[in-house]
């Protein structure tokens, strides 16, 4: 009979293979075109967080790795501001395919892809969900039925939002993309405080 952690480890296994062959997907072509690889998640397969962003950027793709490039630098930074190992979280998007030119994915991809996010989250059950961007945010509080509390990211980054799941509670907590640092150096204070919020969300 298999164990917790290999019955994980083959669950999300399914999971790669079965994005791997997504031929359906509009982004499949853009790997053989490109040469680059989906971003399925990497990290803890126990993890008490999972930090959920939108799409793989370009080195993302060509690397088959999350928050690889500057983004995630910044990512690194802020997780070792509240003393937490990159090992020890779970980093994932929604779609996980590059859409091309980095554009936003659209409504039909995230659709698409959605559904891998939804067994990966079942698989860990992390305690908190945070969420990288707008995207992400949308969709995690929509479907954990907070609807009614939905604003801009503006308004509730850095908020905590307690929600059940399958597995028992969970805390959302929405921030920016660790990307909006590197273009505002004013939003990395935003996202340390709300880091902050993370770690004593974390704690409690």
């Amino acid at each position: 009979m298999m164990n917790d952690k290999d019955k994980r480890k083959e669950l999300l296994r399914e999971i790669k293979d079965e994005v791997i062959n997504l031929k359906e997907s509009p982004l499949y072509e853009e790997r053989t075109k490109n040469k680059v690889f989906p971003v399925i998640g990497e990290g803890s397969h126990y993890a008490k967080v999972m930090f959920i962003g939108e799409a793989p950027g370009k080195n993302e793709a060509a690397t088959g790795r999350p928050f690889c490039g500057a983004a995630g630098k910044v990512l690194d930074d802020l997780l070792s501001s509240v003393s937490l190992a990159r090992s020890d979280v779970y980093v994932t998007n929604i779609v996980k395919d590059r859409p091309s030119l980095n554009r936003d994915p659209s409504p039909g991809e995230i659709e698409m892809y959605a559904p891998f996010l939804d067994r990966q989250i079942v698989i860990i059950k992390p305690k908190v969900i945070a969420t990288l961007g707008r995207f992400s945010m949308e969709y995690i509080m929509k479907k954990f039925g907070l609807s009614s509390q939905l604003k801009p990211i503006s308004q509730i980054h850095g908020h905590v939002f307690k929600a059940e799941a399958d597995y028992g509670m969970v805390k959302i907590l929405p921030l920016y993309h660790p990307a909006v640092a590197l273009y505002n150096n004013s939003e990395l204070e935003t996202l340390k405080k709300d880091f902050k919020s993370l770690g004593d969300t974390i704690s409690q």
